[in-house]
């Protein structure tokens, strides 16, 4: 973490902040924090995999993060908790939150373009360049930064931050402490078209809109498209990483966590604490239930009432993906053996 007058914290200080077990010296002093192998002696890191446990023998590390079981086996002060990766988090949240990473810009630039009839609540920042559309409700609190544009009639909540670059098409609702990474759009136009006797393909309007619930997050270059009529949902809670295309008319469910290059197509349903792993497809028209987790690059072309873990194209339970890729692995051997078995048998049958 670079500063020209970096911010210290004691060992002490921060087993208190953390409540954690200080194995070590309490007076050492901590000035920022990175991966095991980097770390240096005012840093602090973390072991939540054991499979860096070597690294955690070699480190020079001021402080690690770790649980119980291994304290026997480090050189370095430690934390000792249940949740390692939760208690570095909060060393992380110690020092960013003494540090103002907002805009320079306050309140409202004078170079944004707000419609008259926009209605922007108490402590709303607007950055530079951002344009307000006719007739936008704005929330306490909310920041909207530079080059951000918010189309026509849209509604947004409280302690809503929305990065530069994003883009809200008319019509559209957003929630309370929804974040917008830089490039989002929400609200473009569902891929819908009528395609002709001669080959031509006619757009389809598309006049619904999407509602974003509280408390989700969009990840940057993230497209949501609107419905062709209703609504597409994005549920309270949930999660949503870069480059993810979501179609419209689509439903995604409370607590969600979707993953980058996911492609989810239209009229699709999902249920709550669904995971989606990187580049998972989804067809359309499918429902995904409760607690149902996809593996990387996993290909769903049916519904999944089942909650649990599954992988594969097309979509299948993990354990059983697992087995087959064990088998695929050793067909060679397997082609080779049956290759000898036929010889062995047509050897036999010449004898009889």
């Amino acid at each position: 973490m670079n500063s020209s007058k970096p911010l210290k914290f004691s060992l002490k200080e921060l087993a208190e902040l953390t409540n954690s077990v200080l194995q070590g010296d309490p007076d050492h002093e901590i000035s920022g924090f990175e991966y095991l192998d980097a770390a240096e002696n005012g840093d602090a890191s973390f072991l939540a995999n054991p499979r860096y446990k070597e690294a955690l023998m070699t480190t020079r590390a001021g402080v690690v993060c770790v649980t119980q079981e291994f304290q026997g086996i480090a050189k370095s002060n430690l934390l000792i908790s249940q949740d390692p990766s939760g208690t570095f988090q909060k060393i992380i949240e110690a020092f960013s939150s003494q540090i103002n990473t907002k805009s320079g810009f306050k309140g409202i630039h004078p170079s944004a373009v707000i419609h008259p009839s926009a209605q922007l609540g108490a402590h709303v920042e607007i950055g530079p360049l951002a344009v307000i559309d006719e007739d936008v409700v704005i929330g306490d609190n909310t920041t909207i930064s530079a080059h951000v544009c918010i189309g026509k009639g849209v509604k947004i909540g409280k302690d809503s931050f929305f990065y530069p670059g994003v883009i809200v098409r008319e019509m559209c609702e957003i929630g309370n402490r929804v974040i917008l990474q830089p490039g989002a759009v929400i609200g473009s136009c569902g891929f819908g078209y009528l395609p002709t006797k001669e080959g031509k393909h006619i757009k389809l309007a598309q006049v619904g809109i999407v509602v974003i619930e509280d408390d989700v997050e969009i990840g940057a270059n993230t497209t949501i498209d609107r419905a062709r009529f209703k609504e597409t949902r994005i549920s309270r809670g949930t999660k949503i990483d870069n480059l993810v295309q979501i179609g419209h008319n689509v439903i995604i469910g409370t607590d969600n966590i979707i993953i980058a290059q996911t492609g989810i197509a239209g009229s699709t349903k999902t249920g709550k604490h669904v995971c989606l792993a990187g580049q998972t497809g989804v067809v359309g028209h499918v429902k995904i239930g409760d607690g149902v987790i996809v593996a990387a690059k996993g290909g769903v072309s049916k519904s999944i009432d089942e909650p649990g873990k599954y992988a594969g194209v097309p979509i299948m339970p993990l354990r059983e993906h697992n087995e087959q890729q064990v088998h695929l692995r050793n067909i060679a051997r397997y082609v080779a053996e049956i290759k000898e078995l036929k010889k062995k048998i047509q050897a036999i049958e010449a004898q009889i």
